[in-house]
């Protein structure tokens, strides 16, 4: 789901076709910064990248006549998928469900709004012909040569040229039998503190992380008996302070930090590692006590204790004068 993060801007992750037509998806993290007047898409979370990595595509928000669902002629086999309508090219884009696709496509039709100003009769007649910039997946620029029209009131471009920028690499969501919830996340690692990017299940027994969504075994299962307490991380300082969407999960002997791709990840990944605790140690301990007094023959009292989980039946005989509880 998108979400904003401090600087405001509208962010996620979204499927990304690679090139128009050639129905091939890549995982790619979105930020729409309407400031910028640019919508960029890099390789992950900018807060996981080098430092100073820049984005793999971006596109002017003035270059985008219109956002909409795609339709099924379109991408009939594509589910939750919308295009971008754009100077040089369509952008397919697809998102995790009906509720990601909408809210993206009210982002960036909200974004990319242009007002054309009434003509009046000292202003210059608009130039046919301009040149449009659009990065490409190096960090170079290309040029696509494109007719700019005001058409009934509306800025209409018309590509003269149709080129697809390349992208490459893949994320792929996974389920696994046994497992509650799977999924890419970010984790802090223990000696350099340095952030990777890992693919993390939740099942019965354990929390574990993976170096990839391949490999069968992971890199470290945290015991669901080990943990003490998981939740959002409000307290932060250093390198913690930039980061949005993080949790923890503290054990006896370490704290490890966990950032997702939205704040519905992250609160889904905390229900679901509480929820399983609380079944892994059952129940809470609950103590009864119950007192029966029976009449006996020679007027003796049976005194019957019942005590929960475990029950045990204790049997006393005494005299009349002996209250026995």
């Amino acid at each position: 789901m998108p979400y904003l993060d401090r600087l405001n801007r509208v962010c996620g992750f979204l499927d990304l076709e690679e090139k128009e037509n050639s129905c091939r998806f890549l995982r790619r993290y979105f930020i729409l910064d309407t400031l910028g007047n640019v919508l960029l898409w890099y390789m992950d979370n900018p807060q996981n990248l080098p430092s100073g990595a820049s984005s793999v595509g971006s596109l002017k928000l003035t270059y985008i006549s219109k956002v909409n669902e795609a339709t099924a002629k379109q991408k009939p086999k594509t589910e939750f998928c919308f295009v971008i309508n754009a100077v040089s090219r369509r952008y397919f884009l697809q998102a995790d469900d009906a509720n990601d696709m909408k809210d993206w496509i009210s982002a960036l039709n909200k974004a990319s709004k242009i007002t054309v100003p009434k003509p009046s009769s000292t202003s210059a007649p608009p130039r046919p012909d301009v040149t449009a910039e659009i990065s490409d997946s190096q960090g170079g620029k290309r040029q696509h040569a494109y007719k700019t029209e005001v058409i009934g009131g509306v800025v209409v471009h018309t590509p003269i040229q149709n080129e697809s920028e390349e992208t490459n690499g893949k994320e792929k969501k996974g389920n696994r039998p046994g497992v509650l919830r799977c999924g890419y996340c970010v984790k802090q690692g223990n000696v350099r503190k340095s952030w990777k990017r890992r693919f993390f299940t939740l099942d019965d027994k354990a929390v574990s992380y993976y170096k990839s969504e391949a490999d069968k075994e992971p890199l470290r299962a945290v015991s669901l008996r080990d943990i003490q307490k998981v939740h959002e991380c409000l307290v932060k300082s250093g390198d913690l302070l930039l980061r949005d969407n993080l949790f923890e999960i503290i054990t006896s002997s370490r704290t490890f930090y966990i950032q997702t791709d939205s704040p519905e990840d992250m609160r889904g990944w905390i229900r679901d590692i509480e929820m399983k605790i609380q079944e892994f140690r059952g129940p809470p301990r609950v103590t009864l006590f119950f007192f029966f007094v029976v009449p006996c023959s020679n007027a003796a009292r049976l005194s019957i204790k019942l005590k929960t989980p475990l029950a045990r039946l204790v049997l006393k005989a005494s005299g009349s004068g002996d209250p026995s509880w």
